[in-house]
């Protein structure tokens, strides 16, 4: 029997208990903390698996995306993008990248030509 002091706990959800817990780590060791480990679990997993396995599970993602919400959604968003960015920027906007865009293919051609082979 409980001393009449003691409160009884309190039952609480799975997510209740996981955004209590995450908010007492935080507390304790800091909000830069989960990116710190979140950035060594990462080069751990690309050390074991390669940076390949990115690749794999991107494109699974991409797929299982294009099943849920089909070829048009992803038409919607690009162009909803474009509109956003062409309403944000400068009128010369796109001729800047685009020409950034062209010396970085020349840089990377150049790089390629002089490479031993």
């Amino acid at each position: 029997m409980l001393p009449e002091d003691d409160v009884k706990p309190v039952p609480m959800s799975t997510s209740e208990a996981g955004r209590k817990g995450g908010s007492t780590v935080r507390d304790l060791y800091g909000e830069d903390y989960y990116r710190r480990i979140g950035k060594k679990g990462g080069i751990s997993l690309k050390e074991k698996r390669g940076s390949d396995y990115y690749r794999e599970i991107a494109q699974k993602g991409g797929q299982a995306n294009v099943n849920k919400y089909g070829i048009q959604h992803f038409s919607m968003m690009g162009k909803k993008g474009g509109n956003t960015t062409k309403s944000r920027q400068d009128p010369d906007f796109y001729s800047r990248i685009g020409k950034l865009g062209g010396a970085a293919k020349r840089q990377k051609k150049l790089q390629h030509d002089q490479s031993p082979q």
